[in-house]
Parts: structure tokens; sequence; C-alpha cells
């Protein structure tokens, strides 16, 4: 994995198709967990505990018929296959197209949930929108989430 692919002190803000006004709690389809349910437990469980590479990869291999006490050995050969593929970012998560959760980057690159009708959320939009220069903010820029439909 020589490309590195995380976000830093940037917001993922929910796409403009987006049909909550307020986020939700993504829940399981055919009593399964959903790429949104997985998501939302990693994150939400550990803000600002992993990155968006970690998201990425984990959410994947919970999804995969693996033993959960994997080797170290093997997980990291797993991550290493699994990011020698192109990824979709989270830009394209579920999470800011259809829940209403912003997803919030540190300075390292870290993630945690942001939801769209939050103080926190409003705030960085705002000062995005205004054209707030770096060192506002702590220097956050807001990219949209990808829409769900074509416009």
């Amino acid at each position: 994995m020589a490309e590195d692919l995380n976000y830093y002190s940037t917001l993922i803000a929910v796409a403009d198709d987006c049909p909550v006004t307020a986020a939700e709690v993504p829940g399981p389809r055919g009593g399964k967990p959903t790429v949104a349910v997985l998501q939302y437990a990693l994150i939400s469980g550990a803000p600002y505990g992993m990155t968006q590479e970690d998201v990425l990869f984990e959410t994947w291999l919970r999804r995969q018929d693996l033993p959960a006490d994997l080797p170290a050995a093997r997980r990291a050969e797993l991550r290493k296959e699994f990011f020698s593929r192109s990824q979709a970012c989270l830009r394209a998560s579920p999470l800011p197209k259809r829940y209403g959760w912003g997803l919030l980057f540190d300075r390292d690159g870290r993630i945690a949930l942001c939801p769209v009708e939050s103080e926190e959320y409003r705030r960085l939009v705002d000062g995005a929108s205004r054209g707030a220069q770096a060192g506002e903010d702590g220097g956050v820029r807001v990219l949209k989430a990808m829409r769900s439909r074509r416009s």
C-alpha cells in the first residue's frame, strides 16, 4: 500500500440528495449487518480512533466469512491484498449519503461522526461556504459526499 488514502482535517458533508435532515442510526437488512451498520459501529465505537483506511478494511473484513481471531500476519496480508485494488473512499459511504452523518477527520486522519443537525456540523459547513481560510476552524476543509442519483 504505497499511496495514503486518508483524509486530514476534512469534513465529508452529507450528500446534496441525502433524504434525512437529522442523522439516523442504520439498521441491519435481512438480519445481516449492512456496510452502513458496520461503518457506523466502527466509527461510533471509537471516535477519532480509526483512519479511513482502517474503516474501509475492517468493513470489508467483517463482511468476509473469516474467523474473528485471524493471526496478525494473515490480517496484514489481507490488508495488503485489499489495498492493492482500487477502493471507493468514504465519500461513497451510505453514512453521509443516506443516513445524515458527516464524517469528520482530524489532522491525524482519524475519523468521528458529526450529525448533520449538530452545531459543530453547521459551523464547519458555514465556515467553508464563507471561504474560511486554513487555520480557521482548525483548517477543516469540507467535501460533499457523493450523490446517490445523477442530477
